[in-house]
């Protein structure tokens, strides 16, 4: 198979990436959570009997698609190949397994051809309510909700009545929750349907021998694009928001022929609230980052990373001992992909942006409606994009995650709040040659006839996002009630008539400012996106009266 036409292979690989889009699809249009249908917050991918990855649905999100494998070969631990049956499907939501925190709960679906497992079905998807009472200020994880051993949900086709029972006594949201599985259950059947009638018609009697073509061509290219790079080590340290107090976060990256080394040593220790991350999830957004930057037309799979390793000690903030807290594992996380940026801009300065105004934002709100139900639904808002080598940076763009936005009517339609603004914030975004993206305004007002409670856990209220090259960072963000400033994470009622505003950071700008273009500076203050003032004090810019 090693001298298969590379057209031919071509063609199988495209295939393959139409099978799990169309398993994805169907689990997306099938499911019962607005997280899933309408923030796309999942992942669906193919892995062959070794846990390799081969492929993923192009709307995964990242940190899913890097953790998946490493969950997989987890299961296999526990339940080798030899103790799986046709129709069987394992499921556990353990953080240090899987993508870092309970809510997200991984599935995985051995496919079977006469007898024999030949691949595996894995997906990913985020539950609202994973029970317990997650809250910025847990103290471990045993407060954020429950943990699911790794278990076979399905046996032979049929569902485990424990494991369904055990998710009923501990579930708010059970209905929800349970119709996101069977929709993946559902999936599963069409993706070993699929993969049948592309094996059939392409002729393959051997996937793995596939399977491996791919991975390593993959590999060859990301070998290539790193021997470019000129041997050394190159460093960047950060100063983030943190919970009680300021952490850091030391990042050193070693280009050493065609392999790179990410080394997370002098980060800052784990500390007692739920900002830590574990392994898994750095090491997914480690792997993400430099796919992004290195290799990012390549077939994205297991064989890009084999060059790459990630290293964080033990007990630190990006690999965190059980049982810290780690609901908000992105709140660390989600800097990894920026270190390493920070880093590789001294040698690769046309390939990186500046900072986003990540992590992502989210807001949590949980009450009752009138009718007496109760509901937790999410909110998703991103701050502005880092500014690019050759461009400004997009508004309200979410970096390094890729959650999709919420339809506000659809939103407005489930719980008793009204949104009453969304809004770009003029002179939010970092200014440079190329400008950062701007930062957002939302604001929610409560139109229900008792208090409901909402939980958030934010980043960027104290240190901005910094620019490249001369660039200028972009605006802090800001959390209100009532006009009034409240702390970044908490939890509190918002009372009828009350209104939370959440105001998101800017993107960073690259290159100094003074170097852009008048015409572009003007566009902006006809677009309201800047001030006049602003463009004098920043750009030196006067508009000719």
């Amino acid at each position: 198979m090693s001298n298969i036409n590379p057209i031919r292979l071509g063609l199988i690989w495209q295939r393959l990436n139409g099978v799990i889009d169309e398993v994805a699809e169907t689990f997306i249009r099938t499911s019962f959570s607005s997280v899933v249908r309408e923030n796309s917050d999942m992942a669906f991918s193919l892995l062959d009997r070794q846990g390799r990855q081969f492929v993923q649905t192009r709307r995964s999100i990242p940190s899913f698609i890097g953790t998946l494998p490493r969950t997989l070969r987890a299961m296999l631990e526990k339940f080798p190949i030899e103790c799986l049956d046709e129709g069987d499907v394992l499921i556990s939501n353990d953080a240090w397994l899987g993508t870092g925190h309970l809510n997200d709960i991984t599935m995985v679906f051995p496919i079977f051809r006469t007898g024999k497992v030949i691949a595996f079905a894995g997906s990913t998807a985020h539950s609202v309510d994973i029970g317990g009472t997650p809250s910025p200020t847990a103290k471990d994880c045993y407060e954020e909700g429950i943990c699911i051993p790794i278990s076979k949900i399905l046996q032979k086709g049929l569902e485990n009545q424990i494991v369904i029972d055990f998710l009923y006594a501990n579930l708010r949201g059970f209905d929800e929750t349970i119709g996101d599985i069977r929709a993946q259950f559902a999936a599963y059947k069409i993706a070993s349907g699929k993969l049948f009638q592309l094996l059939d018609e392409e002729g393959i009697e051997d996937l793995d021998e596939v399977i491996d073509e791919i991975l390593n061509r993959s590999e060859q290219s990301m070998r290539g694009i790193i021997k470019a790079i000129p041997d050394g080590v190159y460093q960047d340290n950060m100063t983030v928001d943190g919970f009680d107090q300021p952490v850091t976060i030391q990042c050193a990256v070693t280009v050493q022929e065609e392999t790179i080394t990410v080394d997370f040593s002098g980060t800052s220790w784990q500390i007692p609230w739920p900002v830590n991350c574990v392994m898994n999830y750095t090491y997914a957004y480690a792997c993400y980052a430099l796919k992004c930057i290195l290799d990012p037309t390549a077939p994205n799979n297991d064989g890009s990373f084999r060059p790459i390793t990630i290293i964080a000690p033990e007990g630190c903030l990006l690999n965190a001992k059980r049982p810290a807290p780690v609901w908000g594992r992105h709140l660390s996380g989600h800097y990894v992909p920026p270190a390493i940026y920070g880093a590789l801009s001294a040698v690769l300065p046309d390939k990186v942006i500046a900072e986003s105004g990540s992590p992502l934002w989210s807001i949590y709100f949980t009450g009752n409606n009138e009718n007496g139900q109760s509901f937790v639904r999410m909110f998703f808002i991103n701050g502005g994009h880092g500014a690019r080598p050759q461009g400004d940076g997009p508004g309200c763009l979410s970096f390094p995650s890729n959650v999709s936005n919420q339809p506000i009517e659809q939103f407005e339609h489930q719980l008793p709040l009204l949104v009453s603004e969304k809004a770009l914030i003029p002179d939010s975004a970092g200014a440079g040659k190329y400008r950062g993206g701007p930062a957002q305004r939302v604001s929610f007002k409560s139109v229900a006839s008792q208090p409901l409670s909402f939980t958030i856990r934010h980043e960027r209220i104290k240190y901005p996002p910094r620019g490249l090259f001369g660039g200028l960072p972009g605006r802090v963000g800001a959390d209100l009630v009532n006009g009034e400033k409240i702390p970044a994470k908490i939890k509190m009622d918002l009372n009828p008539g009350d209104v939370a505003t959440f105001e998101t950071a800017g993107g960073g700008g690259m290159f100094p400012p003074r170097e852009r273009s008048p015409e572009a500076i003007q566009r902006d203050i006809k677009s309201g996106l800047i001030t006049a003032k602003f463009a004098k004090e920043y750009y030196g810019y006067e508009e000719e009266l």
